[in-house]
């Protein structure tokens, strides 16, 4: 990278991509005035104007859902099919957001107090003014939208920063924006590494709606701490998957299979851990092997996109074999220049790398438990808490309840991350703040409270010309409605 362009490589190959402008301090510090100055007429719009912009820019972005695909593929490596379940499913997200933003945002009446009888309440969610959104390359169509919808939805205006390795894809959803809403820069991209992501933190806007690694989140919390801004944190995860005794062994090993190793297991809500019973453990071994023997580097499954990764998953499995671990499939052989092949590690120790970080790469730690009290146990015994899974056929919901994570599956790998209306984030190291579903919608847009006084009140309390005989009153009622009698 030089002081002012940058090149994309196809991970897979090594070809050049695309070249992208560094956006300097200076630019990005224009474009949140741009975004600043138009931020009134995109929330004037309201909501009903507003959902018909987004509506037309999913419905651009559908059109050229084949041609986004491929510049997914080529900037990030994952295959072109995944690509597209990528896109259809950043596309509910963004239907959600702008059906749903009037009855989740728009105001509402609540009700008054006893003591506050003679006043209407209404409340209401107001734009913040200007959101940067700071996106992944992992997903990066899918997770951006998140942000950019409720973002926008909500009635803001959005400086959006792509990751350095996937800038075409974001410049690509910002063209299209600009199709749908040419009056004003409502929606801008600027692009760039960790400078300019930095330089957006500190160039004055409302909040920062943040994906990635949970060390870069914690670079852009300090950089955001000398403004107040604000922060959505979604960042890593060490999902753990649970399997008890009477699980659909075949639905849980395919669940594994698919949440470890799909995207080459570069996913945040990837299955890195999976805590099996005794009872069912070597058959659930034996289906996992074989399933993941099948997925193949370069065909079902992409290159590792970040270089820097590889020697990462390639320290993870050497440390888990050295400590007394066993690879029944793959292992160091496994890592390769750009390409990772399955890797299925068994008797791994719980303070080894494979268990306590994040691999982010296609290797699955199984691990055998007495029971679901200890599944539960070393599940939990981690920083992160982003995602989990659970299979079991009478206890899914029980074991469910006791997982410390933003959310739980049952019997289904991720299916909380598809649902529109379900919030998606983390708590501990996997962040703060949600994306998805009302409190997605709620994060980009600030609580404002309102009264009218609709009669006099007959207690008149907030005044000088209160009464003793008011306070004695009042005396009376706190003894009524919050004590036993009347204090003295």
């Amino acid at each position: 990278m030089t002081a002012e362009t940058f090149d994309v490589l196809d991970p897979a190959t090594g070809e050049l991509v695309g070249r992208h402008r560094t956006t300097t301090e200076f630019e990005v510090t224009g474009a949140v005035r741009r975004a600043r100055d138009c931020a009134a007429w995109w929330a004037g719009l309201g909501f009903a104007g507003r959902a018909r912009r987004l509506d037309a820019w999913r419905r651009r972005i559908a059109r050229g859902a084949p041609e986004l695909a491929g510049l997914i593929s080529r900037e990030m490596g994952k295959p072109h099919a995944d690509a597209m379940l990528e896109i259809a499913m950043g596309l509910e997200h963004l239907a959600w957001a702008s059906r749903n933003a009037a009855r989740v945002l728009g105001p509402r009446a609540v009700r008054p107090s006893a003591l506050t009888i003679n006043q209407k309440a209404v409340v209401e969610y107001r734009p913040l003014g200007v959101v940067g959104v700071i996106g992944p390359w992992n997903y990066p169509v899918f997770t951006p939208l998140g942000s950019l919808a409720g973002a926008l939805a909500a009635g803001n205006t959005v400086v959006f920063k792509p990751s350095e390795y996937t800038p075409g894809v974001g410049q690509w959803l910002g063209d299209a924006f600009r199709e749908v809403v040419p009056e004003h820069p409502v929606l801008q991209v600027v692009t760039g590494d960790g400078v300019t992501g930095a330089a957006l933190c500190r160039a004055g806007v409302d909040k920062i709606g943040f994906t990635g690694s949970t060390a870069t989140g914690r670079a852009v919390l300090a950089a955001c701490a000398a403004t107040l801004t604000p922060v959505l944190m979604e960042c890593g995860g060490k999902d753990a998957l649970l399997v008890d005794a009477d699980a659909d062994l075949a639905a849980a090993a395919d669940a594994a299979v698919w949440g470890g190793l799909s995207n080459a297991g570069q996913t945040c809500l990837a299955v890195e851990r999976i805590y099996v019973h005794a009872a069912i453990h070597d058959e659930f071994v034996d289906r996992v092997v074989a399933l993941a023997r099948k997925v193949k580097p370069g065909a079902q499954i992409g290159p590792i996109t970040m270089p820097s990764q590889v020697k990462i998953i390639e320290r993870h499995i050497r440390d888990a074999l050295d400590r007394g671990g066993r690879a029944v499939l793959g292992g160091t052989d496994a890592v390769r220049d750009r390409f990772v092949s399955p890797t299925i590690l068994v008797d791994v120790p719980d303070d080894s790398a494979a268990v306590t970080e994040e691999t982010f790469g296609p290797v699955l730690v199984v691990t055998k438990v007495e029971d679901m009290d200890e599944a539960v146990a070393r599940a939990n015994n981690v920083r992160y808490g982003l995602g989990a899974t659970v299979f079991s056929r009478r206890n899914g919901r029980a074991i469910a309840g006791r997982l410390r994570s933003g959310a739980v599956s049952v019997n289904a790998f991720v299916a909380h991350a598809s649902v529109p209306s379900l919030p998606l984030g983390g708590i501990g190291d996997s962040g703060f703040g949600r994306v998805h579903g009302a409190d997605g919608l709620r994060e980009f847009a600030y609580a404002r409270a309102t009264t009218v006084q609709r009669f006099p009140s007959p207690l008149p309390l907030t005044t000088f010309r209160r009464t003793a005989g008011i306070d004695a009153l009042v005396r009376v009622l706190v003894g009524i409605r919050h004590g036993r009698g009347v204090p003295r």
